[in-house]
């Protein structure tokens, strides 16, 4: 085989020899002449071919779903006289990057269970298994969903090292963001569950509208100016955070305490807190000036439960913002797809405000403050 190969998208002379390794490579669930016409011309997928000076070896196609950061791998071939080339592994990665290109962040596929030659590549390429489909084939077949993201922080963000930790209670996301916060700028400092539970301790709403108090931006901000760092607060509101959803008057009162101590503990130690909007420029100020970021989330978008959650911005681009995310891990989210997670502009906006208020916050961490002259640190 010539060693010439290009990678292309595909063009409506390519019709033929696309169906031609349609047919070569697949009994059933094959695509018809006239839907490789459709996907030729479709706006809504990236077709690559792969070809030599002998004529196309192989092909990908994605389907990017409108709305959504989604694409799916709909159908790779690769023709006999490529096999054992390493060509499949290839044009997943140039589909990928294609794809994430047109901002795409997750590429999702399906592949057939007993078929382990495709399995082992997937998962060689870091995809993941996340669900069954049953009888999914025309032969009746079983199928694995398999997940994998596409997009990934560039280097030229990563201006330190972010380490990421694990929240290891469901209600102490804050302290585990700040955490992380602290221990970008200051790598000495030891993150453990007894530092976590300290800051929630000093952090931490008493009430919220069930189970266990969140925390406070004002009172994480309190908690990292204890240990030394510089704390600046973005709080849309002035009126007491995370009330909306509390119905109890006992509670509301315990909260709107809590929310004036913070208040007046910042003044007395100096933290700013400004009221105003938090928007995408003034967190991209923050991390070019070399600070960390904390900013509050609504989950609704990733598990449609509405609860406040507490992430640390990593970088940012012109799609995206990255952001460690405490988690916890699960079965459907390992500790790598916690870390410089990508969140699209647009998505991070509707995100970044919680309950029916429209609470908008986030935190300011700089590096420790220096000692005065004559005093050790």
């Amino acid at each position: 085989m010539n060693k010439s190969r290009i990678f292309r998208e595909a063009v409506e002379n390519d019709l033929d020899a696309l169906y031609a390794i349609e047919v070569e490579c697949f009994a059933t669930d094959r695509l018809s002449r006239r839907r490789m016409r459709h996907w030729i011309k479709a706006q809504n997928r990236v077709l690559l071919v792969a070809e030599d000076d002998q004529g196309l070896l192989g092909y990908a196609l994605a389907l990017l779903h409108r709305g959504t950061r989604l694409a799916r791998l709909y159908s790779i071939a690769i023709t006999a006289r490529a096999k054992g080339t390493g060509l499949g592994k290839k044009l997943m990665k140039r589909i990928e990057a294609a794809t994430s290109e047109k901002g795409r962040l997750f590429m999702r596929l399906e592949v057939a269970k007993d078929n382990a030659a495709a399995i082992r590549l997937y998962e060689e390429l870091g995809y993941q298994v996340f669900d069954t489909y049953e009888d999914y084939y025309e032969n009746h077949q079983d199928a694995l969903r398999m997940q994998k993201r596409i997009r990934y922080i560039p280097a030229n963000l990563l201006g330190r090292e972010v380490p990421w930790y694990e929240q290891s209670t469901e209600f102490t996301c804050g302290p585990a963001a700040l955490m992380m916060a602290m221990g970008s700028l200051d790598k000495s400092l030891r993150l453990n569950r007894e530092l976590e539970l300290d800051i929630w301790r000093e952090a931490t709403t008493i009430f919220m509208t069930s189970g266990h108090g969140g925390s406070h931006p004002i009172g994480l901000a309190l908690a990292a100016n204890a240990r030394g760092f510089v704390a600046e607060v973005s709080i849309n509101k002035d009126t007491p955070a995370f009330m909306a959803g509390v119905r109890n008057p006992h509670k509301k009162e315990v909260i709107a305490t809590v929310d004036r101590q913070f208040r007046e503990k910042a003044k007395a130690a100096g933290i700013k807190v400004r009221k105003q909007e938090v928007s995408q420029d003034l967190i991209a100020r923050w991390l070019q000036a070399g600070s960390a970021v904390l900013v509050l989330i609504s989950t609704y978008q990733m598990d449609g439960k509405k609860n406040p959650h507490w992430v640390m911005v990593t970088g940012m681009d012109d799609l995206c913002l990255y952001v460690h995310d405490p988690g916890p891990e699960d079965e459907n989210h390992t500790r790598l797809d916690l870390r410089h997670v990508p969140v699209a502009r647009a998505d991070f906006a509707k995100m970044s405000i919680f309950g029916s208020e429209r609470l908008r916050t986030a935190v300011e961490i700089r590096a420790r403050k220096p000692a005065a002259k004559g005093v050790s640190p």
